[in-house]
């Protein structure tokens, strides 16, 4: 299993809605971050969809990581039209394997029937590329309902990207939700979290926090994960960290803190992944 860091790993220094930082992270930029630590694996989910780049700016990343050996992998948000059709069509070229997929998007939140309607173009498209679409646990869908969806739509062209924290919005938690997704995961992000109360005692906050340091048992989850999915047996999973930094006085001092956890949370990691 590799390590990688995406595009929320540093979710604040590429620019959360409302809180623009003064230099907002680029693709390019965080290609080199990943250099610098090491790590030959990034990630480009919907806040920094490379597919969105302009011509030039994609060309200077792909480039970069033909030179570096860098391996990418994309994702995006929702399900327009010609999105999934661009998306396949970087995927050939960068050569990933899979195109994570949120499927919820500003004004598109489909039931499970919906979203088999109209992803069933696409995974054929898929299907007949080669190429897998996998779908993210974000928030919304219990872990039954996305079993269900990637069991209609096909394991064989579709999949899970695990997310260590988000089906909290399902009312699952990880241990709900490893033994039903596990043997359908394509990619895992890696993201740890801290449960507390709030001051009143009438409520809790889940809370982001550096990788090994929170309620996440990481090698759990690894030992799970290991060796490949049932469903999808040759096929190499990647751990992608995902930080959910919370927002400190400034956004300036909340990039800086996202830096930090960034470097705590791999030379954590490094100590459990061996890749």
């Amino acid at each position: 299993m590799k390590l990688g860091i995406g595009s929320f790993t540093y979710p604040w220094a590429v620019g959360v809605p409302g809180h623009p930082p003064a230099a907002p992270l680029t693709a390019l930029a965080l290609c080199q971050r990943a250099l610098d630590f090491g790590i030959h694996v990034v990630q480009f989910a919907d806040n920094l969809p490379l597919h969105r780049l302009p011509e030039s700016a994609r060309e200077e990343v792909l480039s970069f990581a033909r030179h570096h050996h860098l391996e990418l992998e994309i994702g995006t948000r929702g399900v327009h039209a010609g999105q999934l059709t661009d998306c396949l069509a970087l995927a050939q070229r960068v050569g990933t394997r899979f195109v994570r997929l949120v499927i919820d998007s500003p004004g598109y939140e489909p039931d499970p029937d919906t979203v088999l309607r109209d992803l069933r173009p696409h995974v054929e498209r898929f299907r007949s590329a080669g190429l897998r679409l996998g779908l993210e646990n974000h928030d919304r869908f219990s872990a039954e309902t996305l079993v269900r969806l990637v069991e209609t739509l096909g394991p064989d062209a579709t999949g899970i990207v695990l997310d260590t924290v988000n089906s909290f919005g399902a009312l699952e938690g990880p241990e709900a939700v490893l033994p039903r997704l596990a043997p359908y995961t394509l990619n895992l992000h890696l993201k740890d979290f801290t449960v507390r109360r709030i001051p009143s005692q009438m409520g809790f906050v889940v809370e982001g926090c550096p990788a090994g340091q929170g309620r996440l048992d990481i090698p759990r989850l690894l030992q799970r994960l290991t060796p490949a999915s049932a469903h999808v047996p040759s096929f190499p999973l990647n751990a992608i960290l995902e930080l959910w930094t919370p927002r400190q006085a400034s956004v300036e001092e909340t990039v800086a803190l996202e830096q930090t956890w960034a470097q705590e949370s791999l030379h954590h990691l490094r100590t459990l992944l061996h890749d």
